[in-house]
């Protein structure tokens, strides 16, 4: 059986299991001191207009716009942080650097704790539900 060799760009283990939230969730799979790298996202490289083409008519999508004129599709991504669901107080951020989308810890984050983002602007425009079920949860993406 292979061994399983973390990815560089990859700082901390992740694990991908069923989430409460939604779906699948990215869950630390060792702890992760605040303010660290826990690691990246990285897909097709695909025009703005084109990632708007996509998601029409999804609910489920993995796409970060990273500029104006650039989105990643991370949809067929191998990567465990593409997991990464919402939560209106998250224990996460994503940040978009030199073309990169890297996920960095806000508060230490326990092994077993699901890793949240808080999406920002999304294409749903305040029409899907927020299940995150945390304190002063918006109710909407």
């Amino acid at each position: 059986m292979p061994l399983a060799v973390r990815q560089p760009y990859q700082k901390f283990d992740v694990a991908v299991r069923r989430s409460a939230i939604d779906g699948y969730g990215a869950f630390a799979a060792e702890a992760v001191p605040a303010q660290r790298k826990i690691g990246e996202i990285r897909g097709e490289a695909i025009s703005i207009s084109e990632a708007r083409r996509r998601v029409q008519g999804l609910a489920r999508i993995m796409m970060v716009e990273i500029s104006a004129r650039k989105a990643i599709d991370a949809s067929a991504s191998t990567d465990p942080m593409r997991f990464t669901n919402h939560a209106c107080q998250p224990n996460a951020r994503l940040q978009v650097r030199a073309g990169r989308i890297e996920f960095y810890a806000l508060r230490a984050i326990s092994v077993g704790e699901e890793i949240t983002v808080h999406y920002g602007q999304t294409h749903h425009d305040g029409t899907l539900a927020c299940r995150c079920a945390t304190a002063g949860c918006a109710g909407w993406i």
